[in-house]
């Protein structure tokens, strides 16, 4: 620890001290505004779709450099900073709002847009000020502990950031591609998005994969062994737990709870239905709490830490500009004047009981989710786990001091959503303000820009969230919005009491045998809930990204490899989930648009999947190793 100090207290930022550029300035501002609610919008639809988010800090830097150099002529890595700062910002109020409050929606809750503005404006401000009494400790003293990767990785792309403009060319191509195959598919309706088969005469076996650039995006993110775990647990539901109940249900002349129809009379899409989805639930749930307690002796050090720092008098008001946080007070007084809003306010009715759970569990689990995504970063963060425990804690409060049906079920899943909007915030500031340390940039501006960036994606998360919604449905199997489907499930089982429990305890006993495997629960419990029909195409992302990095040469061709095909598959992300927001909004608005493909045959569209397919492929192995370093 000592030898982490003195490094620590060693370290020159890229851009010393000493040194002023503009940052915090009305160019950055309003571009970081712009990309903050674009992303915010493509993680919203991504998350809703497959469950799960992807990182924005490196291919906003990269848009960044490409754009303010390119066109403003502007310089200033520190600028550059300060956009994908606020864009982060953005990519976290859409996690931490898609992870929660599409529960509401599928509970049948009205939710307005002022609730919805106020549940992710408080927790992504409270994420915002819990971190900065943190900086110090995590970020500084224990610089050389922890790596934050995802930010030391954007400083290194700030920092080659005269490559900025053929990197952002390389998202922007993504973009195209990604938007192009998503309005030809699903606006235009020129070919079917969706492809399956029976395997053989194995009944109710079915494989099938959507053909969506972004899914593909995020398995060659996410890498070959994430994304094949996550298939796993797909092809468990679909080639043998669907399968193992056709055969024996087959002769079952009478429905099974919660199925309103007999198994014989069901198909696989029935069966999943009515089954599997409750299995998944389960698993998900304990996955997620397995996840939590694996980071149990985190979480404890982190609490004992986080103290001693305090009492140690961890100040962040030195003179330099690289450590200036925002003042002190201002933080104090911003957690306890929204504490007390969210006690009071009467549009989400949680009272001060849920106000103090979320001023206990936020700070608490603000300080674990910083350390860990310091650690392992933050798609590994367990935030749906820490979700779950606050609900089931909270919850049970509410059930015992006699807060009951819908109004207990509406008032919990508030306080979740509130927690699981900081946790998500506070994540991604953490990584944003390591990438400001390396960089150089000044602390206070970092967090100002992070509340400028949720506050501007949170007054219009609401309006997608609604648009998506009506256009999609909620739940749905374009929308399955697995993360939100488990809370809704948890607290509907609490309150109500009407669950299928014996299904929800088969899919926790799974999680618990997964874990045992060796494997990643979490992962292959949310691939258990999906169709295969969407981990299939993540894993063709894996095995591209395996096949990129199996023929590069050497390290660090790998990594360049690696790097030009990320930039590529966030712009596959983007392209398309912008777009599948563009076409809710037509939907929304009742604009004509076909119902039907104009071809059925599979093989259309499968060979469109192919291409950009190869695509990425051929983009990342066209990376070159910079050799001037």
């Amino acid at each position: 620890m000592k030898n982490n100090q003195e490094k620590s207290a060693s370290f020159v930022p890229y851009v010393p001290s000493s040194r002023s550029l503009p940052e915090l300035t009305v160019v950055a501002i309003v571009f970081g505004i712009i990309l903050a609610v674009v992303f915010g919008a493509a993680n919203a639809y991504l998350g809703l779709k497959v469950g799960l988010t992807v990182s924005a800090s490196i291919p906003a830097a990269v848009i960044s450099m490409g754009v303010l150099r390119g066109i403003f002529r502007r310089d200033s890595i520190l600028e550059n900073n300060i956009v994908q700062t606020m864009t982060t910002a953005g990519e976290a109020i859409g996690a931490g709002a898609v992870f929660t409050l599409p529960a509401f929606f599928l509970l049948d809750i009205d939710l307005s847009q002022t609730v919805i503005i106020f549940i992710v404006l408080t927790g992504g401000l409270l994420g915002v000020f819990m971190m900065v009494p943190l900086r110090q400790m995590l970020i500084v003293k224990e610089h050389g502990n922890l790596p934050y990767p995802e930010g030391t990785a954007c400083a290194e792309v700030l920092k080659s950031g005269e490559k900025g403009g053929a990197n952002a060319k390389t998202v922007a191509i993504g973009f195209l591609f990604g938007g192009l195959v998503k309005v030809l598919g699903d606006g235009f309706m020129l070919f079917k998005t969706e492809i399956e088969t029976q395997v053989g005469k194995f009944k109710n076996a079915v494989v099938g994969m959507d053909i969506f650039p972004a899914l593909l995006g995020v398995g060659y993110i996410i890498g070959p062994r994430i994304a094949g775990q996550m298939l796993a647990g797909g092809l468990l539901a679909w080639i043998v737990l669907i399968p193992a109940i056709s055969f024996f249900g087959a002769d079952s002349t009478t429905a099974i709870f919660p199925a309103h129809d007999p198994i014989g009379k069901l198909d696989a899409w029935g069966i999943w239905d009515s089954y599997i989805k409750y299995i998944g639930a389960g698993a998900v749930a304990v996955a997620g709490l397995i996840t939590l307690l694996k980071t149990l002796p985190t979480l404890i050090s982190t609490a004992a830490q986080t103290m001693k720092g305090f009492s140690g008098g961890a100040a962040s008001s030195g003179i330099e500009r690289t450590d200036k946080d925002m003042p002190f007070r201002y933080v104090i007084l911003g957690i306890i004047a929204l504490v007390i809003i969210i006690g009071a306010a009467p549009i989400t009715n949680v009272g001060f009981i849920g106000a103090i759970a979320i001023a206990v569990f936020g700070f608490l689990f603000v300080a674990v989710a910083s350390r860990i995504v310091g650690i392992v970063g933050s798609s590994s963060s367990p935030v749906s786990g820490m979700t779950i425990a606050t609900l089931l804690i909270v919850t049970l409060v509410y059930k015992v001091t006699g807060l009951h049906g819908m109004e207990g079920m509406k008032a919990a899943l508030t306080v979740a959503a509130i927690v699981c909007t900081a946790l998500a915030v506070a994540g991604d500031i953490s990584q944003d303000l390591k990438t400001g340390h390396l960089v150089g940039g000044t602390p206070w501006k970092q967090q100002v820009a992070m509340m400028i960036g949720v506050v501007a994606s949170g007054l219009v998360i609401g309006i997608i969230l609604i648009v998506l919604d009506q256009s999609y449905g909620m739940g749905s199997q374009q929308l399955p919005a697995p993360k939100a489907a488990i809370m809704k499930v948890l607290v509907q089982g609490i309150f109500g009491g009407d669950l299928p429990w014996n299904l929800i305890f088969i899919g926790a006993a799974i999680a618990v045998v997964i874990e045992f495997l060796g494997l990643n629960s979490l992962v292959v419990a949310v691939g258990l809930y999906l169709p295969v029909h969407i981990s299939a195409p993540v894993m063709f992302g894996g095995a591209v990204r395996w096949l990129v990095d199996s023929r590069a040469k050497s390290k660090e061709e790998r990594l360049a490899r690696s790097d030009k095909g990320v930039l590529f598959a966030s712009g596959l992300i983007a392209g398309e989930s912008l777009l599948g927001v563009l076409i809710a909004v037509l939907i929304f608005f009742k604009i004509d648009i076909p119902a039907t493909p104009l071809t059925d045959n599979r093989l259309i569209p499968f060979v469109i999947f192919l291409f950009v397919c190869w695509l990425l492929y051929w983009v990342s192995s066209r990376a070159k190793v910079d050799k001037t370093e």
